[in-house]
């Protein structure tokens, strides 16, 4: 079984559900995903700030099925982990929100697996996943890809950690994710999450970039990331458009290659809001 780990509130549905359609519609593999997503409620912080809900998760299960009987979606909420962990902290505040930060809790679920991709919501396959999940990770804590615009301005190894494949066996053994847990408590940082796995890591293995694409699409993209980017017409400029905004899609990137994706995804997303499920 193949193991995905998504990290959420309730407004990552869309992203986790346009990822995991392109999973399953780029795939060349029978073998069945297991999908955890870590939520939690810290609505006293944002009124949005509030858990994927179980209708969300009633929903993705249904939709995993309809593909393979054997997948698994399973919600896990991290809330007391965060509190006793993170409330308060110097980055609670982080430049995304404090829902990056669960990533680090990982090697705190029991039985969670030994290997696990952590994927950010805001990513398709272009490629099948198994070009990336079935990568060796043995020896190293993790493997990941440049980050785009990090590699030129803070190191040419800096890491997107939007894609991540642990190695959870290694990382319990070198204290990767304590490390990072301190750091997140100890220090301000620009990038939070991102910079404290950076800053903790033992071994990574480095990845071409076409393993995690942040700004192209290039025919060996295996995933493009639709992270923030930026634009230089018709006047510099960042931009943050979502695959699940596909008219954005189609008229700014000028992409069809996700279109068999993104009208599946507008189908469905009909039909949940309609509550049919």
């Amino acid at each position: 079984m193949k193991n995905i780990l998504f990290c959420g509130n309730i407004k990552v549905f869309d992203g986790m559900l346009t990822c995991m359609l392109s999973i399953f519609m780029r795939t060349k593999s029978e073998e069945p995903y297991h999908f955890y997503i870590f939520t939690m409620d810290v609505s006293h912080l944002r009124e949005d700030y509030v858990p994927v809900s179980d209708e969300q998760i009633r929903f993705l299960q249904e939709i995993a099925e309809s593909y393979n009987k054997e997948n698994i979606v399973e919600k896990i909420d991290v809330t007391k982990i965060y509190e006793e962990e993170f409330a308060s902290c110097p980055n609670e505040g982080a430049y995304c929100s404090p829902y990056t930060l669960l990533r680090l809790f990982a090697d705190k679920i029991p039985d969670i697996s030994d290997k696990l991709l952590y994927l950010d919501a805001d990513i398709l396959f272009n490629r099948e996943p198994e070009l990336l999940y079935d990568i060796d990770v043995n020896g190293y804590e993790y493997a990941a890809a440049r980050d785009h615009y990090g590699k030129y301005l803070i190191n040419p190894n800096y890491i997107n950690a939007g894609v991540l494949l642990f190695n959870m066996a290694e990382i319990k053994k070198t204290g990767l994710f304590e490390k990072a847990r301190t750091l997140i408590k100890t220090k301000k940082l620009m990038f939070a999450d991102q910079d404290a796995v950076y800053h903790s890591t033992t071994k990574k293995k480095m990845l071409p970039q076409k393993y995690n694409d942040q700004k192209f699409l290039h025919r060996s993209t295996i995933i493009r990331h639709f992270s923030k980017r930026l634009f230089y017409l018709p006047y510099p400029h960042t931009d943050n458009i979502k695959q699940w905004d596909v008219s954005r899609i189609h008229r700014v990137f000028r992409y069809d290659q996700f279109d068999d994706i993104l009208f599946e995804y507008i189908y469905l997303k009909k039909k949940f809001l309609k509550g049919g499920y």
